[in-house]
Formats: C-alpha cells, sequence, structure tokens
C-alpha cells in the first residue's frame, strides 16, 4: 500500500475507496496509508480526484464503498455530527483559499475555534494562537486584518489557524496555487518547518520541487486511481510509469501550474462548526 515503505502502524489508512459525483466516477479503488510523522504529497494533472482524497479523511464527502481510517476512527462508519466535530478537531485543513474572517483580527481569527469549539479559555487560547503566530512568522500581524495582509501572509495566518487544535494530521490542499509567485516560498518554509518537526501531513501540490524535498513518498493520480506511489528519489528519479514520466517532463518544463481540481466546489466546512 502506498506510504508505508518504512513499515510501522499507520495514523491514515484508506483501503479499496471508491467514490462517484452522480454518475461521473471521481475515485477508483483508492489504497493509501501514511504513518505518524511522514509528510505524503498526491500530484497529478487536474480533476485526478486528489482534492477528493482529502476531503474524503475528514467525512466531507463519503466514499461509495472502501474503508477510510484515522488513528483507529472508521471515518466511512460515522453518522452523527458529534462524531465528525471529534475527528475534525484532530485533522487540521489548509484550503487553496485562506477562508479567513475578514471581520476578526489574525489573532481573533486563530483563537475563534479553540475558544468557541475547545471552550478554552480566551487568556490561554490567545497565548496559545501568539506562539503559533509566532511560529508561522506571523505574530507582528496580529492585530491586522486579513484584508490588511498579502496572500501569503493569510495563507500563514490559516495554517497557525489549522494548528491551534493540535491536530494529529494536517491536510494541505494546494496552499499555493492562489498566490504570486514570489509569496509561494514563505508558505512553503511555514510547510517544511512542520514536516521537520515530526508533523503528519498529506499534501495535494503543483509544487514537484517540494514535493520531492519534503515527502517521505510521493503519489501520481490520474483519473481517480493511484498510477505509481514510492518513495521521491525513485518517483521523481526513475518513474516506473510513461504516464508519471509524462506528467513530470510537462510539469518541470513549463510554469508552475496554478489550477484548481473542478472538485474544488464539492463541501468545505466552517472551522468553528467543525461539522458537515
Amino acid at each position: 500500500m502506498p506510504g508505508t515503505e518504512n513499515g510501522g502502524p499507520a495514523l491514515v489508512q484508506l483501503a479499496g475507496v471508491h467514490l462517484a459525483f452522480g454518475q461521473t466516477p471521481v475515485l477508483n479503488g483508492i489504497d493509501l496509508a501514511v504513518r505518524r510523522g511522514e509528510a505524503v504529497s498526491i500530484i497529478g494533472p487536474s480533476g485526478s480526484g486528489k482534492s477528493t482524497i482529502l476531503r474524503c479523511l475528514t467525512g466531507l464527502l463519503r466514499p461509495r464503498r472502501g474503508e477510510i481510517r484515522v488513528n483507529g476512527v472508521e471515518v466511512h462508519r460515522l453518522r452523527r455530527e458529534a462524531e465528525f466535530v471529534a475527528l475534525r478537531k484532530r485533522v487540521g485543513f489548509v484550503f487553496q483559499q485562506y477562508n479567513l474572517f475578514p471581520h476578526l483580527s489574525v489573532l481573533e481569527n486563530v483563537t475563534a475555534a479553540p475558544v468557541r469549539v475547545g471552550r478554552m479559555p480566551r487568556r490561554e487560547a490567545q497565548a496559545l494562537a501568539m506562539a503559533l503566530l509566532e511560529r508561522v512568522h506571523m505574530a507582528h500581524k496580529a492585530r491586522a486584518y486579513p484584508g490588511e495582509l498579502s496572500g501569503g501572509q493569510q495563507q500563514r495566518v490559516a495554517i497557525a489557524r489549522a494548528l491551534a487544535m493540535s491536530p494529529e494530521l494536517i491536510l494541505f490542499d494546494e496552499v499555493t496555487s492562489a498566490l504570486d509567485p514570489e509569496m509561494v516560498g514563505e508558505v512553503l518554509t511555514v510547510i517544511r518547518d512542520l514536516v521537520e518537526d515530526g508533523m503528519t501531513c498529506i499534501l495535494v501540490t503543483h509544487e514537484m520541487r517540494f514535493a520531492e524535498e519534503v515527502s517521505n513518498a510521493v503519489c501520481f493520480m490520474e483519473a481517480g486511481r493511484i498510477v505509481e506511489a514510492g518513495p521521491p528519489a525513485q518517483l521523481f528519479g526513475a518513474p516506473r510509469s510513461a504516464r508519471t514520466r509524462a506528467f513530470l517532463q510537462r510539469s518541470r518544463g513549463g510554469p508552475r501550474q496554478a489550477v484548481a481540481d473542478p472538485y474544488d466546489d464539492y463541501p468545505s466546512f466552517d472551522p468553528l462548526r467543525l461539522a458537515v
């Protein structure tokens, strides 16, 4: 199963996952495993189902068949809202668009979920938020509002907000695709630091060099299937599949692909509600 080359128990496991939107198949038998402390990148053309996998992991989308487990929680069996709330407290999700509350300051955006959902005392939540903003190099903007920030700064605040619930796993969905090229590096630096600190991450990305640098394993997807998966050195250096080779040649030969998955309009969740 992709993502378990180093052995050991998996924090995340998908087995035989199939999903369709109406008559359109989107995932066609996904097998994937991610160990605690690993970073796994998912690459592939737009519309291949990459972002859909992330949404399945949080219960935002329900597979037609197959099994999904996150640290022992059988996500495919969850039905009650309280169960989804409990899951999403443990899984952080950073989207392409920052989804910050425009009427709240940076500090208030980061403290909102710990206070309202986690019932953390406000003073404690503010101390935590300041520590997280320091971690993403945004403490100096704590009193600013999202409209006063660059795209890269807003995305770093969004990462701090995801960290505020102390997740076991963070999902990154094309977090640099909406950014100007000069802002990409500052966001990737923050993610790199999280990976080096041992945060378990799954990244959907078009940043090939970054995926090669930070990942324990990389999966190439097309048409709802994982065509090839393996360590970065193998997948980028000596891909077995002709389709993988063709994709990598195009990706390396042209500009960064800032394209969205056509299924991005399917459900997202309010970081305060943390429920479907």
